[in-house]
């Protein structure tokens, strides 16, 4: 399966060559270190930001099956109750977690199941802080069948974050706390679940991916 360090390489490869190039610059053509110095020292700022940036930490999944994890780090903004809008699974619980860029950002399943759909929508890139950010920008949509009830996650994308990636694919059985994707470079990840399920998070509570629960299974 693809992976996070996989993603990285996309952006450190050509870092590497031009960093590569402004040292030998340096050492070979000294008169020209008032031009170099100040490139070199922001290709090693952007080289070093981009290995934070795709950190992918392991985490411990809780123990109790009826726990659903977050399904990405980052702060919660809203706990409402809303019909889902992408699967017609009709009236449910959306828990969405806002990331800034300095969050790590590869998704993880809150529950487990089988990918049964996914769909992709273009749009637009607003911050994702936006109120109507959910309905507007690019997004990519999952309905998750588990043993207990639908469970649909929304990977969206935002004024910074223009790339969804997707690892897992329709069909596959994916455990919770598995890795099925991330959105590069800030965004926003929402998990719609049965409205019989009790939430154990409110806006402003910080969450991890995989690990921190935010509801629980009755």
């Amino acid at each position: 399966m693809p992976s996070a360090r996989q993603e990285s390489l996309r952006f450190l490869t050509p870092l590497g060559v031009i960093t590569t190039l402004l040292i030998l610059a340096n050492l070979l053509v000294p008169w020209a270190m008032l031009v170099t110095l100040p490139l070199l020292a922001l290709s090693l700022a952007l080289f070093f930001f981009v290995l934070y940036f795709f950190r992918d930490p392991e985490r411990a999944v809780p123990s109790d099956e009826k726990i659903i994890v977050a399904a990405a780090d980052g702060l919660v903004v809203s706990v409402e109750e809303m019909d889902e809008p992408d699967f017609q699974l009709g009236r449910m619980r959306r828990i969405a977690v806002f990331l800034s860029v300095f969050d790590v950002h590869v998704n993880r399943s809150p529950v487990d199941g089988q990918v049964k759909k996914t769909i992709y929508k273009p749009g637009e890139f607003l911050d994702v802080r936006h109120p109507e950010s959910s309905t507007r920008n690019e997004c990519l949509s999952w309905s998750l069948e588990t043993a207990r009830g639908p469970v649909a996650v929304r990977q969206i994308a935002g004024l910074i974050a223009r790339r969804i990636v997707a690892w897992s694919k329709e069909g596959d059985t994916i455990k919770r706390g598995a890795r099925f994707g991330m959105i590069r470079f800030g965004s926003r990840t929402e998990v719609f679940l049965p409205l019989e399920c009790s939430v154990l998070v409110k806006p402003g509570d910080r969450v991890a991916g995989a690990s921190s629960p935010i509801a629980r299974w009755p």
